[in-house]
């Protein structure tokens, strides 16, 4: 049986993909980590969801997550051991698509709504501001080091899909969407 750990990072170091070791606090394993997380976060929210499109959605997402993953991995594709996949134009052109679906599904929107509704609409609207975070960390990794331009939109869009996927997951479910009320008395 082999063993899942391998004592090489117990100094704090990690291996990327195709490149150097490097401190478990740089700004790629970080940008990258968070990646991982709002995947982690996607398969909780997507047990919270029924059978059919939205879950079905979910699993793809969480795939192209592993992707991002990879790619921003791995520093310099050139001397990665093997072939890396890529986040395409074609993958942020689809999660357009499914927002636009999306959006065509539920009612427009009159005011900014809280997080919440249904336990699947809170779910995604967590998975959301993870992905904002995540986001934020992949545009500061593109300030130092290559990310291309695929994967910086990706992640972009990807949050405005979480936030309709909630909304219609609320929908769906019965719940509501919670309207902010600013200064409630």
């Amino acid at each position: 049986m082999a063993k899942i750990y391998t004592r090489r990072g117990d100094d704090g170091s990690t291996g990327l993909f195709g490149g150097p070791r490097v401190r478990k606090d740089d700004l790629r394993v970080s940008a990258y980590g968070d990646v991982d997380e709002l995947n982690s976060s996607l398969g909780v929210a997507r047990e919270e969801l029924p059978e059919g499109d939205l879950r079905a959605l979910v699993d793809a997402l969480q795939s192209e997550l592993f992707t991002l993953g990879a790619q921003l991995a791995t520093p310099d594709a050139q001397s990665a051991p093997k072939e890396v996949p890529r986040i395409l134009a074609a993958d942020v052109q689809r999660l357009e698509r499914e927002i636009d679906r999306l959006t065509g599904e539920v009612p427009e929107m009159k005011n900014f709504v809280l997080p919440g509704g249904s336990r699947a609409g809170a779910a995604l609207h967590l998975c959301r501001t993870v992905c904002r975070r995540a986001e934020r960390k992949v545009v500061e990794l593109a300030e130092s080091a290559g990310v291309p331009a695929e994967a910086l939109a990706y992640v972009n869009r990807l949050s405005d899909l979480l936030f309709v996927m909630a909304r219609a997951a609320n929908l769906r479910a019965g719940g509501r969407e919670i309207p902010w009320i600013p200064n409630p008395k």
